[in-house]
């Protein structure tokens, strides 16, 4: 058995499988990234008017910088902000997006993403019950957990993740107004 057959051959055949491969893959994402950008949109602003309903519309806001704060927008009609923020949990980063309304106090939140522990963690990020805890709650300083907010029993960790987004985003509603 020659060379060619024995160690180039399977070369140029498996380097043929990569190129076509890659130019699948290339072409696949090509068709789909601008859905997923369009979806992801979509899912931010029917977050935000969850959050924030009394707003029509929204603008970005930018120039302020606070950990954890990854997008600040304000209601164009003078409603509040919708601010999302991320902290540390149990098995992952939680993010939430918490309305401010216009009298500088909460008017709702949301958890957008989350990576908690099923029926441990996922209690307090998955249950709007608990989350309606923070509704009408002053955003003129941090609230402190156990005080302002009771931690969910059995789940301090995931409660303090959700409360330590909701400061930074706080932090950051403090900074614009």
């Amino acid at each position: 058995m020659n060379n060619w057959n024995r160690i180039w051959k399977p070369i140029v055949v498996l380097s043929l499988i990569c190129v076509i491969v890659t130019g699948a893959l290339a072409a696949t994402n090509e068709v789909t990234a601008p859905i997923i950008t369009q979806a992801r949109i979509e899912a931010e602003n029917a977050a935000r008017a969850q959050v924030l309903p009394e707003a029509d519309t929204f603008s970005e806001v930018t120039g302020i910088t606070v950990d954890g704060v990854s997008a600040i927008y304000t209601a164009d009609n003078g409603a509040g902000a919708a601010i999302t923020a991320s902290a540390k949990g149990y098995g992952g980063d939680v993010v939430v997006m918490v309305g401010i309304n216009a009298d500088g106090n909460i008017e709702s939140i949301t958890v957008t993403q989350q990576e908690e522990t099923q029926g441990i963690g996922s209690n307090v990020v998955g249950n709007p019950d608990y989350l309606a805890r923070y509704n009408g709650l002053s955003a003129a300083e941090p609230l402190v957990l156990n005080e302002d907010v009771d931690a969910y029993t059995s789940a301090t960790v995931s409660s303090t993740a959700v409360i330590d987004a909701v400061n930074a985003a706080i932090e950051a509603y403090n900074q614009i107004s």
